[in-house]
């Protein structure tokens, strides 16, 4: 990507912005970069949709590290034992501390990230937390997109390519979850994936009281 492309897109031009856009870059398969930039992209649309204003009603450049860096965990630079929700998060927070970004700052996209496959939660947090899930969602499963300015996602499509993007990003996921079961925690979208994909074990809710050795018994329904 150019100078000239960030230009284009109206994409915040601070230094830890465009150090944000390269990491991504540098780690991450095509199909992952473009993905982060359209939910940017998507996001700061559906939010002009509502009314809200970049630099007055949510902080812009927050929301583009966020969504940049939303997906680290399944790259090498997020690998860890946890989702890659909660990696990719970490993975965010130490590269903008290394670049000597603000406590409060970090916090704020740290969340937005952990937080960006948990529908009903992120918007709870704040602007910057609900634009980045809109957009990053949008992306994914096409919710809202009647509310994009005509033309929008076509520009953004021939830009930033999708590369079957839905079901390569949850083949990587389930590979990160077949090599390390501990990112695949009961109940998760990892774990979702890992049993989808890699026919991981189905656990529910009544399995996990059922071995928890309290001996809770399940409840006598009266018939009709």
């Amino acid at each position: 990507m150019t100078v000239s492309d960030s230009a284009r897109w109206g994409f915040p031009d601070s230094d830890i912005c465009s150090a944000a856009l390269q990491l991504a870059t540098d780690v991450s398969p095509a199909y992952i970069t473009n993905h982060c930039v359209r939910s940017y992209l998507f996001g700061r649309e559906l939010a002009a949709a509502d009314g809200l204003r970049a630099g007055a009603d949510y902080d812009d450049e927050l929301v583009f590290l966020s969504c940049l860096l939303h997906d680290l965990g399944v790259t090498d630079v997020g690998g860890g034992d946890q989702r890659f929700e909660v990696d990719g998060a970490d993975a965010a927070a130490r590269f903008l501390r290394e670049h000597d970004v603000g406590d409060e700052a970090v916090q704020t996209v740290w969340q937005a990230i952990a937080l960006h496959t948990s529908v009903g939660l992120a918007h709870r947090f704040g602007p910057v937390q609900a634009v980045s899930h809109l957009g990053i969602a949008l992306d994914i499963n096409g919710f809202g997109k009647h509310r994009l300015s005509a033309g929008f996602a076509e520009r953004v499509h021939a830009a930033w390519p999708r590369h079957d993007l839905g079901y390569a990003i949850a083949s990587a996921i389930a590979d990160g979850t077949r090599a390390n079961p501990m990112k695949a925690p009961p109940f998760s979208f990892p774990a979702h994936l890992d049993q989808l994909i890699n026919g991981g074990a189905s656990v529910n809710f009544l399995d996990l009281v059922s071995n928890s050795g309290w001996g809770d018994q399940p409840l006598q329904i009266a018939a009709g």
